[in-house]
């Protein structure tokens, strides 16, 4: 908070990699996720003064990581497609065959990344980082079922690539 640059190095230090694993999840390009990361390290050094200690420094470095790829995506018009139909979290029978299937986490982590953007940004903020739809939903700007159902046709169109991969 007092502008020490040795401070400010040990915060990129403890939280850049976790913060660029985010970037690149979201983003799917290195070259955008380092930018990303650090414009983000930048927007954070710049508003450091605003944080109220009301939760982990990690947890607010991680929001504004988690906004500014929002934000990227959006200029790159994110598409989310807008359904107002009911979702069920329950397996269906198709994802418990999953369940059995050989499968490696580079292909799990590739077929993630060729998800589409409204796709891939909900399953990973739902998956990965943890947030529930209701506020999925308000960080993207659509519906609580929209969210949940770009969640649903993510963990679809998942199945369908992980099932060709070992075809």
């Amino acid at each position: 908070m007092k502008g020490d640059r040795q401070a400010q190095f040990e915060l990129y230090r403890l939280y850049s990699k976790a913060m660029y694993n985010i970037c690149l999840r979201m983003l799917r390009n290195d070259m955008d996720a380092e930018d990303l990361l650090q414009n983000s390290f930048v927007d954070i050094y710049g508003k450091i003064n605003t944080f109220r200690f009301q939760s982990s420094i990690g947890a607010w470095i991680k929001r504004i990581v988690i906004n500014n790829c929002i934000n990227f995506l959006k200029k790159r018009r994110l598409e989310v497609v807008t359904l107002e139909n009911q979702h069920d979290d329950r397996w269906d029978e198709s994802e418990k065959e999953m369940v059995d299937l050989p499968l490696k986490v580079k292909d799990i982590k590739c077929a993630i990344s060729q998800l589409p953007d409204g796709y891939r940004m909900v399953f990973n903020l739902y998956t990965m980082e943890g947030y529930d739809h209701k506020e999925i939903a308000e960080i993207l700007e659509v519906s609580e079922a929209t969210s949940k159902s770009q969640y649903s046709r993510a963990k679809k169109r998942l199945r369908e690539m992980l099932k060709e991969r070992i075809a």
